[in-house]
């Protein structure tokens, strides 16, 4: 951008809803310039992920981000909701990679963190503080809220996670702690 900003692409892939957020950072401020969510509807797989490859070429031509985020897979209970959640970021990694885009990824508890403050917010907690950050008027959808909260959360440093070496850690109850170290209550 030629006025010292950065846009940034945020991303919150799904098969059957992708959400999109576009904001801009102009020093320590945000700005927010879109956001929506992609329905890749009915049908098979390959025309589905066609549906999300197309429609994220589309956001990133009409918005021309400087960089992407994309949030992190987790392991679901349905082992074919997790593939098919894995395949929608497929697609999503390549539209950003296929436009030149440098690609950043965060995990939903990274995300929450930078957003919220509580890695374990719910989603209204997450659509109503990017409703604030970004003054908007009204609560986006879910889906937009937390690609929304990906780019904010990129925007922040990603609550240091960019700058910080995380090597021998492990995020746990939405703090870093040691690999393998034992998370509870003390007696």
């Amino acid at each position: 951008m030629s006025d010292g900003a950065l846009r940034i692409l945020g991303i919150d892939p799904g098969l059957k809803v992708t959400g999109f957020g576009v904001i801009d950072k102009r020093g320590a401020k945000l700005h927010y310039v879109t956001s929506g969510c992609i329905k890749s509807g009915a049908g098979e797989l390959p025309e589905r992920i066609k549906v999300l490859l197309d429609g994220l070429n589309e956001v990133i031509a009409a918005n021309r981000p400087g960089q992407a985020v994309i949030e992190k897979v987790f392991v679901n209970v349905n082992p074919q909701a997790t593939l098919g959640l894995g395949q929608a970021r497929g697609a999503a990694i390549c539209a950003a990679v296929l436009a030149g885009l440098p690609v950043a990824e965060y995990t939903a508890l990274q995300v929450k963190q930078a957003v919220v403050g509580y890695g374990k917010a719910k989603k209204e907690q997450v659509q109503m503080m990017v409703r604030r950050l970004l003054s908007l008027p009204g609560d986006p959808s879910t889906d937009a809220a937390d690609a929304l909260a990906c780019a904010i959360c990129h925007a922040h440093g990603g609550l240091g996670m960019g700058a910080l070496s995380t090597e021998g850690l492990q995020m746990r109850t939405g703090r870093l702690v040691p690999t393998g170290a034992r998370v509870g209550r003390r007696r």
